[in-house]
């Protein structure tokens, strides 16, 4: 079992910043992928960004490219989103989720893309960008 808490959402103008922290416990971190996803009203879950149990491989929703990173700290079991040039586009609540790791092959990018195949997720943060 893994627990997943995300923090740092809030309120922030357009064109402002914020970095959203995934803290784990339980199995170890170091055994997942992580990913995040979010979730605007009356729209369906989706995919924000990823990265490996090791953090040299990283992927990214092409409306988030070039604005958001994603990096973690196995020693600190804590994955963040950094989020800079924030659109009004981007409110929603954001979800980080843990998903087994796999091998590095071609289609690594679109598993990681995949919501259901996650097992665990966390409680959710809103990010709430005023225009």
């Amino acid at each position: 079992q893994v627990q997943l808490v995300e923090s740092g959402g809030g309120l922030v103008q357009a064109g402002g910043s914020l970095r959203l922290s995934c803290a784990a416990s339980g199995r170890p971190f170091s055994s997942y992928a992580m990913g995040w996803f979010r979730q605007a009203p009356g729209k369906e879950r989706e995919f924000v960004a990823a990265i490996n149990w090791n953090g040299d491989v990283t992927y990214y929703a092409d409306s988030v490219k070039g604005r958001f990173t994603t990096s973690r700290d196995n020693a600190k079991n804590t994955v963040y989103l950094q989020m800079n040039s924030l659109k009004p586009e981007d409110t929603a609540v954001y979800y980080c989720g843990a998903i087994r790791d796999g091998p590095p092959t071609p289609s690594i990018g679109l598993y990681y893309r995949s919501s259901y195949k996650y097992n665990y997720w966390g409680q959710g943060t809103q990010v709430t960008v005023s225009s």
